[in-house]
């Protein structure tokens, strides 16, 4: 695998009682921001495609995914649930798993909004750099929670930052995705426009391109050389997404069990969930999104202002009025009325 060098904290300056985590470039391997909502189809598929096989692979798989304990803050203070039987689900992404040794960092945060009547998913970005305070680290990026206090203070900094009460906690280890993209086979997207990376040399032309292994890992990494930058990165996130959502549920896999396997084999290898997520969990979660298709998984921002400047680091500024109604709709489940009187989602729409 390329390396590349990213922005990722390194240390923290202190300006009276703020503490900005400073972002300083480190060669690292580097994936990509919204691959999680591979891991929101793909949690729902480990028990509704394990159907296929006997229940002794469900229980090995589900053996697979690794527990974290006490991902949760104290129950003093947290928000009320949210009304009906909708679920929110907090989904991060990392280059390690929660409690392994070192800082650890999450480059991809996302709510997953699950109505009660199950006929849609809303999974809902936090910009990493979204500057917001961090209980008992004062302002700071959002990311910086995860590295100071794992799941818990990052659970609870969402909580205090939307009211939104979180049900469930999922961690992606992205070092499982070049194998997950491997087990199903790849995934073919269409380039509107031939376009050269520099950073690795690669030059993507114009028309459909078939994505697998790292190859996928290079289309969707792309930092440079793109017309409008990190949106067109951003759109290409969502193109491999939803190619890949397709290919998740299609016949094709569902019904080839080597393959079906294999995949599953990856993905619970890289899941990390709290510990309430039970196999039962699991079990009426894939049920209840049984139908679910990919144009009916919408893709939304919390509402922000854009990047500033804080103390010589670039943050994302949210929009507090326009988020209290974004989150109010989130806990009221009403998402959906929100995105209609609102003019549709405030995100980009996936490719063809």
């Amino acid at each position: 695998m390329t390396d590349e060098t990213s922005p990722v904290a390194e240390s923290v300056v202190e300006a009276g009682d703020e503490k900005i985590v400073r972002t300083e470039p480190r060669k690292r391997p580097r994936l990509l921001r919204r691959l999680l909502i591979v891991a929101a189809l793909g949690v729902a598929m480990v028990v509704a495609a394990g159907f296929a096989l006997v229940m002794e692979r469900q229980i090995t798989l589900n053996g697979n995914i690794e527990r974290v304990p006490g991902a949760f803050p104290e129950e003093a203070g947290r928000p009320a649930k949210t009304v009906g039987e909708a679920q929110n689900w907090l989904l991060i992404g990392s280059d390690k798993r929660p409690g392994e040794a070192g800082n650890q960092r999450a480059d991809t945060i996302m709510i997953v909004h699950i109505p009660a009547d199950r006929a849609r998913l809303t999974l809902i970005g936090i910009p990493r750099d979204s500057y917001v305070r961090i209980p008992g680290h004062g302002n700071n990026k959002i990311n910086a929670a995860y590295a100071f206090g794992g799941p818990q203070l990052l659970i609870r900094t969402v909580e205090n930052l939307t009211k939104v009460r979180i049900d469930h906690f999922a961690a992606l280890d992205f070092k499982g995705f070049v194998t997950m993209t491997e087990a199903i086979g790849g995934v073919d997207v269409y380039v509107a426009k031939k376009v050269y990376d520099p950073a690795n040399k690669v030059t993507w032309p114009q028309g459909t391109v078939h994505l697998e292994g790292e190859k996928a890992l290079l289309f969707v990494r792309q930092r440079y050389n793109l017309p409008e930058g990190d949106f067109d990165r951003i759109r290409r996130q969502q193109a491999f997404i939803g190619a890949m959502g397709r290919k998740i549920i299609s016949r094709d896999l569902l019904t080839d069990p080597l393959k079906l396997n294999d995949f599953l084999e990856a993905l619970t290898r890289a899941v990390s969930v709290d510990d309430g997520v039970t196999l039962s969990t699991l079990r009426d979660l894939a049920l209840g999104l049984r139908d679910i298709r990919p144009d009916k998984v919408d893709s939304a921002t919390i509402p922000n202002l854009g990047s500033v400047t804080v103390r010589g680091a670039s943050v994302v500024r949210l929009d507090k009025r326009a988020g209290e109604k974004f989150f109010t709709a989130i806990r009221d489940d009403k998402l959906e009325e929100y995105f209609g009187s609102s003019g549709g989602l405030n995100d980009l729409t996936i490719l063809p």
